[in-house]
């Protein structure tokens, strides 16, 4: 974002009354700041024609509505693009978006990396520069091609989103807020690996959808590639998500990566089941993609969807997600912004 001027998206409403009041501005200002930002998409303050233009000119002085444009994309053959942000200095994000017939979801970062270090995420792997702000989550939004096509947003992208939760959460009220983009919130999808302060906050202060990465039932297998697992064990992730109702409007799934010899035999499919008892949890069975210094590759296809047909067996609904955007490096666990550490 502009280094000299704050930016105006990513601001919630009352953050932009609190800018009104700078300008001697009527509270009901923050509101057509708030069209202008995110209804009419502005990209100028110059464009806010119902501020009082000498207030508009002060406003300038200090803020600006903080779109920027991507600095790269690429397109996969299968249609999926990956847009390439400023992130931080050192360090650009990654944005993907994914077409699927009527459905156009965006994968969007809340970290330039990672500190949770999962063994087989390129994100992770690459270190950790350093959190987004609301503004830099709602300009992947905001800026892309397809953004006023979207029917769908999963924070599944870049980083941790508990591990940066007062930003995330700025950004799902400016989305599902009557003032804001004002979705649904099954819209919308939070994928985290289970902070469990932080997930209790997601669960009791928004209605998103959840999604919780698992990879392997097994505590000791699940520190060895998670040390998240250390802080706060996947059996004990349940116990909370037992607490809350996923039979209705929010949903409840679980990713899984299966990796050939090591998460894909029967004895794991059984043991996830038992887990995931009482939840009313999916599972999102995921192919993996081969990420430098990580020992393991993609489950088989047929052992795939034996161990799909196992859960389901066992009252577990399990799908096997389509892979998507492999060869522009934008598949599950392959986002690193590495491409460019320059931007400082």
């Amino acid at each position: 974002m502009t280094a000299t001027k704050q930016p105006l998206i990513g601001k919630t409403l009352d953050e932009l009354a609190q800018v009104a009041a700078e300008f001697s501005l009527p509270r009901f200002a923050a509101k057509q700041m708030a069209q202008w930002l995110y209804d009419k998409r502005a990209t100028d303050i110059e464009q806010m024609t119902n501020l009082p233009k000498n207030a508009r000119a002060l406003m300038a002085q200090k803020y600006c509505v903080g779109r920027e444009q991507p600095v790269e994309c690429h397109r996969s053959a299968d249609g999926t693009a990956k847009y390439i942000y400023k992130g931080v200095p050192g360090r650009n994000v990654e944005a993907v978006m994914i077409p699927d017939k009527e459905r156009a979801t965006l994968c969007v970062s809340c970290q330039a990396g990672c500190r949770m270090n999962c063994a087989f995420c390129m994100t992770g792997r690459n270190g950790f520069d350093g959190n987004l702000t609301a503004a830099d989550i709602m300009n992947q939004i905001m800026s892309i091609d397809e953004s006023t096509s979207l029917t769908n947003i999963v924070f599944m992208g870049m980083g941790e989103p508990t591990d940066n939760l007062d930003q995330v959460m700025k950004a799902l009220e400016i989305l599902t807020a009557p003032w804001g983009f004002a979705w649904s919130p099954k819209r919308i999808t939070v994928s985290t690996i289970g902070n469990i302060d932080g997930l209790r906050r997601l669960l009791d202060q928004s209605k998103v959808h959840i999604a919780i990465s698992v990879h392997t039932p097994f505590d000791s297998e699940r520190r060895a590639i998670m040390p998240v697992q250390n802080a706060w064990p996947v059996a004990k992730v349940m116990e909370l998500l037992r607490k809350y109702d996923f039979t209705g409007q929010r949903r409840l799934s679980v990713e899984y990566t299966m990796w050939a010899g090591k998460n894909d035999d029967i004895r794991h499919a059984d043991a996830l089941a038992r887990l995931l008892d009482g939840t009313n949890a999916r599972v999102n069975l995921i192919r993996f993609h081969k990420v430098p210094g990580f020992d393991g590759s993609s489950a088989d296809n047929k052992i795939m969807t034996a161990f799909r047909d196992r859960l389901n067996s066992l009252g577990i609904t399990a799908t096997i997600r389509a892979s998507r955007g492999e060869d522009i490096m934008a598949a599950c666990g392959m986002l690193a912004g590495k491409n460019n550490k320059s931007n400082g």
